[in-house]
C-alpha cells in the first residue's frame, strides 16, 4: 500500500508581506496542494496523512469547502488530518462544524483518538491542538493498541512550546511509522520510521533548502519512505565576495548572473562580504530591485588608504589614529582592529 505524508501546508499564508510576489506566493501554495492531491490520486495511495497546519490560521468556511472538494476527487484514498498550532481547534473554529467527504477523517478528539481502516490493515492515531501552545510531552504517553498490522501516529510539534518529545521515547513507542509536522525542514529522525515531511512550500526567508512531501510504501511487514521535492520556489542564500575594484554596476551584473544560473523564480537572500575601496558604498536599494531579492545585507569592509587618510584629515583625530598604524606591515588581527577603529571614527563624524 502506498501512503503520502505531508504537513505545514499553510493554506492562506501570503509569505513575505509587502514584497511584489507575496500574493502570488499565496496562490502558489494552493496550487502546490492541488498538485499533491492529484499525485495522490494518480498513484492510488491508500492513505494521505496531514500532520497539522493544513491552514496558516483559522480556516474560513469557504476554504474548507474548497479543500473538501479536492479531497473528494480522491475518493479511494483515506485522508487523515490533525490540527496544528496555527490552525488549532478554537471553540468557534469552522473545523468543528464542517461536514467532510466520506473519505476524510479528522482526529479532533482530546483523548488519543484513533481511526481504523480494516481494508487497509491500518490504524492512525493523532492529537490535535486546542490552543496555540502545548508544553506537555503528550506523545510520550500514547501507544498503539495493536488494532491493525500497520499503526501510524500523526504528531505535530517537537520544540519547547509545541508538544516537546524525546526521539528515543518515540522510537520505543511501538508505532510502525510516526508522521511528524511543525518543523518546516524535512528530516528523517529514524530510518523509515519517524520523519518530518517539512513544509510543502517554504513559508518564510528562513525556510531554506528543499521542500515537498514524503511518499511511503507499506508491504511485507515493512515500510520504505522517500522525500519528494515539490516546491515551486526556494529561498536561496547568495553570498558574494567583493574586492577593491568592485563597483556598484559590476556587483549588480554579478548578482544578476548568479540569480539567472540558480533560477529567476527563486527568492534570494544576498550577503555581501569581502572588501571595498574607500569611498565606495553599495546602494542596497538598487540591489533589492534586481529581482526576487528577499534580503540584502552588506558585511563588506572598507580598504583604507592610510596615506590618503592622513592627507585628507590632517590635524584631526583620524590622522593621529592612522599614524599609530602607519609605516609597517600589519598582521591580520591588527588590520581588522584598524578597520573597526576607522569605521567607528568615520561613523562618529557622520553623527
Amino acid at each position: 500500500m502506498k501512503f503520502f505524508h505531508a504537513a505545514d501546508i499553510h493554506l492562506g499564508a501570503e509569505p513575505d508581506k509587502g514584497f511584489p510576489w507575496s500574493k502570488e506566493r499565496g496562490r502558489e501554495i494552493w496550487d502546490s496542494f492541488r498538485r499533491l492531491i492529484r499525485q495522490v490520486g494518480e498513484e492510488k495511495a491508500g492513505l494521505f496523512l496531514i500532520a497539522g497546519d493544513l491552514f496558516h490560521r483559522q480556516p474560513l468556511m469557504k476554504e474548507l469547502k474548497e479543500v473538501n472538494y479536492l479531497f473528494s476527487t480522491i475518493p479511494d484514498t483515506k485522508v487523515v488530518l490533525i490540527a496544528g498550532n496555527h490552525d488549532y481547534l478554537k471553540r468557534e473554529s469552522c473545523y468543528r462544524r464542517f461536514s467532510w467527504a466520506e473519505n476524510v477523517f479528522c482526529l479532533w478528539g482530546e483523548q488519543e483518538p484513533c481511526v481504523e481502516f480494516p481494508d487497509l490493515g491500518a490504524a492512525v492515531y493523532g492529537i490535535s491542538y486546542d490552543r496555540k501552545e502545548i508544553t506537555d510531552p503528550l506523545y510520550h504517553h500514547i501507544r498503539p493498541q495493536r488494532r491493525q498490522p500497520l499503526e501510524i501516529l500523526l504528531a505535530h510539534g517537537g520544540d519547547r512550546t509545541h508538544i516537546p518529545f524525546d526521539r528515543s521515547v518515540l522510537e520505543r513507542s511501538g508505532f510502525s511509522y510516526i508522521a511528524l509536522g511543525h518543523i518546516h525542514k524535512p528530516e528523517v529522525l529514524a530510518k523509515d520510521k519517524i520523519a518530518y515531511a517539512g513544509a510543502l512550500e517554504p513559508i518564510d526567508k528562513n525556510d531554506l533548502g528543499p521542500h515537498g512531501y514524503i511518499k511511503g510504501v507499506y508491504g511485507n511487514g515493512g515500510i520504505r519512505i522517500e522525500f519528494v521535492p515539490a516546491a515551486v520556489r526556494s529561498y536561496i542564500p547568495l553570498p558574494v565576495k567583493v574586492k577593491e575594484s568592485t563597483t556598484q554596476f559590476s556587483l549588480e551584473q554579478a548578482l544578476v548572473r548568479l540569480m539567472e544560473e540558480k533560477g529567476r523564480n527563486n527568492l534570494y537572500r544576498i550577503l555581501i562580504k569581502g572588501e571595498h575601496a574607500m569611498g565606495t558604498e553599495f546602494d542596497m536599494v538598487r540591489i533589492m530591485k534586481l529581482g526576487n531579492v528577499r534580503e540584502a545585507v552588506d558585511q563588506s569592509h572598507t580598504v583604507y588608504d592610510r596615506e590618503s587618510l592622513m592627507r585628507q584629515y590632517r590635524g584631526s583625530l583620524i590622522e593621529s589614529y592612522v599614524k599609530r598604524f602607519d609605516g609597517r606591515e600589519l598582521s591580520a588581527t591588527e588590520e581588522k582592529a584598524f578597520v573597526y577603529g576607522m569605521e567607528a571614527l568615520m561613523a562618529s563624524r557622520e553623527e
